[in-house]
C-alpha cells in the first residue's frame, strides 16, 4: 500500500491539481493591489479633425488637433502612469478568495480520497494474489496425492489385482488437477499484474509476504458507522462548500464599484494650435505634463435581472451537489451493511472449514482402505479425493475472506489503516 501511494500516477495527478488550486488562492489576494498601468506611444501622422460624431469602436483612431485639408504628417508622442485601487468592494474580493480556498479544500479531499482508493485497491489486489497462491498450493498438493495413488494403482494393474480401468480413472483424475494447478497459477500471474499496476513494479519483482492474512483474523468489537468519515463523502462536502461560496461572491458582484485613481502624463505635438507643423522632430518627446486624481464610482443598474438568474442556477447546483452527499451516504452505509453481513458469513463459514477439512481426510483414507480391501470402487476413492481438495481450498479461501470482510468494512469507514496495523501484526 505505501508503494502503491508512492508510484500510482493519479496521486501525483491530483497532488498537482491541489498545488494549482492553491495558487489560484494567491491569485485572488492579487486583487487586493492596487493596479498600475504605464504607456508610451510615438506616432507619425497626419493631424485631420472632423467635427461630428463616431459610436464609440475599435478602428477609427480620434485626432486631437485642428481641422486641415492636407496630408502633411507630424511627430505625436505620449507617456504616462496610471494608478487605480479599489478602496472597499463590500466583500466582494474576500468572497473570491473564499472560493479559491474552497477550491483548494476540495483539490485537498480529491487528493485523499484518491489515496484512500489507491489503498483500498492495492490492499484488495494483495488478498487476491493470496487466494490465488492458497488455491494454487491446494491444487498442487492434489496432483501429489494422485501420483501417489496412480503409482500404487499402476502396482496392482500390474499385478492384475485390479482392472486397467481404475489406472485410466485416476489418470483421468490427475489430469483434472493439472489442469486446475494451470489454472490456479494463470490466475496468479493475472493477480500479480493487476497489484503491480498500482505498486508501480514488474510483476516478477514482488515478492509477498502474507503476514497474518493466513491466519484468521481475530474479532474486534465493532464502532458505530458514521458516512461523513470516509473520503468519498468529505471530497462531497468539499465540494458543497465551494458551490456555497461561488453563491456569496455572487451576492456580491450587485453593488457600485468605487475606484480612486491617480494620473501623470505628458504629451507632445509637432503640430500648433493653429493647424501650422513645427517640422524637424518637434513632438518626438512628450513636453506638455499633466497629473490629476479622481473617484469613480460605476453601478449596472440591468445587471440585476442576468444576476437573479446566476443565483439561481448556483442555488440549484448547491442543491444538487447536497442531493449527491445524500447519495453518496447512502451507497456508503449500503456498503458497510453488506461488508458486515459478508464478515459475519465469512466468520461463520471458517468456522465450519476446518471440520470440511478433518471429515474429508477421514473420509479419503476410508475409502482408500476400502478400495485397497476390494470393498469399494475407485469411483468412491476419486471422490473423496476431490471433496478432500474442495475442502482444504475452501479453508484456505475462508480465513482470507474474512480478512476481506475486515478490509471492506475499514473501507466503508474511510480508514484501513487499522486493518493494515492488524494484518502486519
Amino acid at each position: 500500500v505505501e508503494t502503491a501511494l508512492r508510484n500510482y500516477p493519479s496521486v501525483r495527478v491530483t497532488q498537482e491539481q491541489m498545488n494549482a488550486a492553491a495558487a489560484a488562492i494567491r491569485l485572488a489576494q492579487t486583487a487586493y493591489l492596487p493596479r498600475v498601468d504605464g504607456l508610451v506611444q510615438v506616432n507619425w501622422a497626419t493631424r485631420n479633425t472632423f467635427y461630428g460624431l463616431l459610436l464609440p469602436q475599435s478602428v477609427i483612431p480620434s485626432v486631437a488637433g485642428v481641422k486641415a485639408d492636407n496630408l502633411g504628417t507630424v511627430f505625436d508622442s505620449g507617456a504616462g502612469v496610471l494608478v487605480s485601487w479599489q478602496p472597499f468592494d463590500f466583500g466582494l474580493r474576500r468572497a473570491n478568495v473564499a472560493v479559491a480556498e474552497a477550491a483548494r479544500d476540495q483539490a485537498q479531499a480529491a487528493l485523499n480520497k484518491t489515496r484512500y482508493e489507491i489503498s483500498v485497491a492495492a490492499a484488495d489486489s494483495f488478498l487476491t494474489v493470496l487466494a490465488a497462491r492458497q488455491t494454487a498450493e491446494a491444487a498442487r498438493a492434489a496432483v501429489d496425492s494422485w501420483q501417489i495413488l496412480q503409482r500404487s494403482i499402476h502396482a496392482l494393474v500390474n499385478a492384475q489385482l485390479r482392472p486397467g480401468a481404475d489406472e485410466s480413472r485416476v489418470a483421468a483424475e490427475l489430469a483434472g488437477a493439472r489442469t486446475q494447478v494451470a489454472q490456479a497459477e494463470q490466475a496468479i500471474e493475472i493477480a500479480r499484474v493487476t497489484l503491480s499496476e498500482f505498486v508501480g513494479l514488474d510483476p516478477a519483482q514482488l515478492s509477498l509476504n502474507p503476514g497474518r492474512l493466513t491466519e484468521l483474523a481475530p474479532e474486534a468489537p465493532e464502532s458505530e458507522f458514521n458516512p461523513a468519515n470516509n473520503p468519498l463523502a468529505r471530497e462531497q462536502t468539499a465540494a458543497i462548500a465551494q458551490q456555497q461560496r461561488r453563491l456569496d461572491a455572487l451576492g456580491r458582484t450587485y453593488y457600485p464599484q468605487f475606484l480612486v485613481q491617480g494620473m501623470a502624463s505628458g504629451r507632445g505635438s509637432g503640430v500648433e494650435t493653429d493647424g501650422a507643423r513645427l517640422g524637424g522632430l518637434n513632438g518626438l518627446v512628450p513636453t506638455t505634463p499633466n497629473f490629476g486624481l479622481g473617484l469613480t464610482v460605476t453601478f449596472s443598474a440591468m445587471d440585476r435581472f442576468a444576476l437573479h438568474e446566476q443565483e439561481a442556477m448556483q442555488s440549484a447546483n448547491v442543491r444538487a451537489q447536497e442531493a449527491q452527499y445524500q447519495l453518496i451516504a447512502t451507497k456508503l452505509r449500503a456498503q458497510f451493511n453488506t461488508a458486515m453481513a459478508a464478515l459475519t458469513g465469512a466468520r461463520r463459514v471458517a468456522a465450519n472449514t476446518p471440520v470440511e477439512v478433518t471429515s474429508g481426510r477421514t473420509a479419503v483414507e476410508q475409502a482408500t482402505a476400502r478400495y485397497q480391501s476390494g470393498l469399494a470402487p475407485i469411483d468412491d476413492v476419486a471422490q473423496a479425493r476431490r471433496l478432500l481438495v474442495q475442502a482444504q481450498i475452501d479453508d484456505a479461501l475462508a480465513r482470507l475472506n474474512v480478512w476481506r470482510a475486515r478490509l471492506q468494512l475499514a473501507a466503508a469507514r474511510g480508514d484501513i489503516q487499522p486493518f493494515l496495523d492488524e494484518a502486519v501484526r
